[in-house]
């Protein structure tokens, strides 16, 4: 695994950086049996549509905002909210 620390907003060409890396450990530090190396980008701001375009999830890239400051209780449990909906959105069912 590979984790980027961005200190400010994603931009598409961090994607080319992450995919050099990741195809780095997976020629050199990936032991047989393995799967690919997976791929963080932490950025201070991002924009999902873009990341969308990308198809960053098919690459094994992920890319994540981090907070600078802590939002207030209400936008934090929002957000927090949206996360678990959007993530059970993506999860199918049995």
């Amino acid at each position: 695994m590979a984790v980027e620390l961005k200190l400010g907003r994603f931009k598409p060409a961090d994607k080319g950086q992450m995919e050099l890396y990741l195809r780095w450990l997976d020629r050199h530090e990936r032991a047989v049996g393995e799967e690919p190396p997976l791929g963080i980008i932490l950025c201070a701001d991002k924009n999902d549509e873009q990341v969308e375009l990308l198809e960053l999830g098919e690459t094994g890239i992920h890319v994540a905002e981090y907070l600078t400051v802590l939002p207030p209780r209400e936008q934090l449990a929002s957000r927090l909210h949206a996360a678990i909906d959007a993530a059970r959105a993506r999860t199918p069912t049995s």
